[in-house]
């Protein structure tokens, strides 16, 4: 009876302290698990804010870049006036047999000077056209009522060039080297490029001028290679997430 007796007291200790360990078990547990969610809390928190200081940021660029569209547009609108007005002279002189070579001298000047304050698409192409018109007909080569022709068609093309997508290829300065890029062109809003060699980036207005940047954040550099990638697919309507790149010109 004895051994029976001690054996049983060893079995309920064994019990008690098994029952304790697991009980300790359960309290590191939920010790643990009661960590881990206040890290989760403190990481939700801290990704709150993050969101809101992304949207902040957000909230501001998207503020900067409709306030430059809108200057844009109202200097789009200025411009489309200043060429309405000038082709309704032209309209008016081409029925007449004065000599108004003064008048579309003074055409051409205005339309150049847009082409210089303009973003740089084919500028030197343009010019040397507006070039050819006034030399020919101050030499004689093409009368007036052909000149008066290519000027209005000239000032047509200056028209569809401020809303025209697309991609094109020109000559471009990259760090004061000439090079042949293709470019993205949207509009008379922003104008990207892409380079043989693989190097992307964008037009920014520097003073009286403008000067091809070269983009290297990697994020940023997919993102216009993305823009290439859909108008070469002649996709041309939708959703873009680009640089922004905004140019905005003025003519005095």
């Amino acid at each position: 009876m004895i051994k029976l007796y001690n054996k049983s007291i060893l079995a309920a200790l064994a019990l008690l302290s098994s029952s304790s360990l697991y009980g300790e078990n359960i309290v590191d547990s939920i010790m643990k698990l009661r960590t881990d969610v206040e890290g989760l809390y403190t990481k939700i928190d801290e990704n709150k804010e993050n969101y809101k200081s992304q949207m902040k940021s957000i909230a501001m660029q998207v503020a900067d870049t409709e306030a430059q569209i809108g200057r844009k547009e109202t200097t789009l609108k200025l411009t489309n006036l200043e060429l309405e007005k000038t082709n309704t002279q032209l309209v008016k002189l081409g029925s007449s047999t004065q000599d108004f070579q003064p008048v579309l001298t003074d055409a051409i000047t205005k339309l150049e000077a847009l082409i210089k304050a303009g973003i740089p698409f084919k500028v030197q192409e343009r010019l040397a056209s507006l070039t050819k018109i006034k030399t020919d007909l101050k030499e004689g080569a093409i009368t007036q009522e052909k000149a008066l022709s290519l000027v209005w068609a000239s000032y047509d093309d200056a028209l569809r060039i401020t809303k025209e997508i697309g991609l094109f290829k020109q000559n471009i300065e990259l760090n004061g080297e000439p090079k042949m890029a293709q470019v993205a062109k949207l509009g008379s809003i922003a104008l990207y490029f892409a380079t043989p060699d693989e190097q992307v980036g964008y037009v920014v207005k520097e003073g009286n001028g403008y000067t091809y940047k070269l983009e290297e954040d990697g994020d940023k550099v997919q993102k216009i290679v993305a823009l290439f990638d859909a108008l070469q697919k002649q996709i041309r309507t939708g959703y873009f997430s680009i640089p922004n790149a905004l140019v905005l010109s003025e003519v005095k």
